[in-house]
């Protein structure tokens, strides 16, 4: 038997419109009737009809986001984070992914806005954004969001990366390195290059020479490969930086092949902060980025523009910190496992 809204609007005691703004949130509902209506459709089994009260309010309560891969951990909290933020309020959340391929993120995002969505994240796989004509034509409210090209003007929100690679690279200055390597995932894109800035910032002022920089690509098989090959040379270097979390987990990956022991060897600070970090052994100093908060931000940016059209545009930078664990440490006595040409 198919449960309706009235057979829940019997059940909890209330009426059938009170059970629809309960479930659309088109109207303010007392916490107790809200209760009461989310326990009589959970002990009937009820299921509200998106599609029917999309149609009657002639919108839909839909949050679309593109991402670059969804392969990539922080790409999937991001999301979670914003689902968190957008579900209290009736809105539900659909997600696609671009594979970092421009073409295909037309493609997805075209897919996405054809659902009518209120409004869309999207974290462009370029900086080149080329998919930014096809969201403006749209006329959808839409957030840009980590990988914000600098010369963007509408809604975006951020982390400030230039002070986040400056305190990973103050942090191991403080602690004694001299010479860097940074494994970065690309430099074309605006995010990487501003943590390159931050890092090469820092060691200027200590009166250091730039860091090596490798570039290991976005998935760990090519992080791990390419970082593998680069610590099979002899060179000299105490302190790797990663950029990314693949980059993080190639370093690590790398140092075991070669045997390299870290700390002792050479010092592993990692960027963004997952359970798995304090989890091995030794736990990783890391670069934590406010996830939780980005997905706040993001939602409150883009509930602006539904509550007010003419909401001006704004771009949000939040501060990463820096989490201190046991892979950071003084240099060897011996000067360095790891020789640069």
């Amino acid at each position: 038997m198919v449960v309706s809204i009235k057979d829940v609007a019997k059940r909890a005691g209330v009426s059938a419109g009170t059970v629809s703004n309960v479930f659309s949130g088109n109207r303010a509902v007392k916490a107790d009737l809200v209760e009461r209506v989310r326990q009589a459709a959970s002990d009937l089994g009820y299921q509200p009809d998106r599609a029917a009260s999309q149609l009657r309010a002639g919108k839909a309560r839909i949050v679309a986001a593109l991402v670059p891969d969804l392969n990539n951990p922080f790409f999937t909290s991001l999301i979670a984070a914003i689902e968190t933020s957008v579900r209290d309020e009736g809105y539900d959340i659909i997600v696609a992914s671009s594979h970092g391929d421009a073409e295909e993120e037309a493609r997805r995002l075209s897919a996405l806005l054809a659902w009518r969505p209120a409004g869309v994240v999207i974290i462009p796989c370029t900086d080149a954004f080329s998919s930014r004509d096809l969201l403006i034509g749209s006329g959808v409210p839409f957030v840009v969001a980590d990988r914000v090209p600098a010369n963007f003007t509408g809604d975006a929100v951020t982390v400030d990366n230039v002070d986040a690679g400056r305190k990973a690279a103050e942090h191991l200055v403080a602690l004694g390195h001299r010479r860097f390597v940074v494994a970065a995932s690309s430099m074309a894109l605006q995010n990487i290059r501003e943590r390159c800035e931050g890092i090469e910032g820092a060691l200027s002022r200590s009166g250091l020479p730039v860091p090596t920089l490798i570039e290991v690509g976005l998935d760990f098989d090519t992080a791990a490969e390419r970082l593998g090959a680069f610590m099979e040379g002899e060179r000299l270097a105490t302190a790797f930086i990663a950029l990314t979390n693949f980059a993080t987990l190639g370093i690590l990956a790398s140092a075991n092949k070669n045997g390299l022991i870290v700390p002792d060897d050479i010092s592993v600070l990692g960027f963004d902060d997952y359970s798995w970090m304090h989890a091995v052994k030794p736990p990783l100093t890391a670069i934590r980025q406010p996830v939780e908060e980005i997905g706040r931000t993001i939602w409150n940016r883009l509930r602006g523009h539904l509550d007010n059209e003419d909401e001006m545009p704004a771009r949000e930078r939040l501060l990463c910190d820096l989490v201190v664990r046991a892979s950071t440490g003084a240099p060897s006595t011996a000067g360095g496992v790891l020789r640069l040409a």
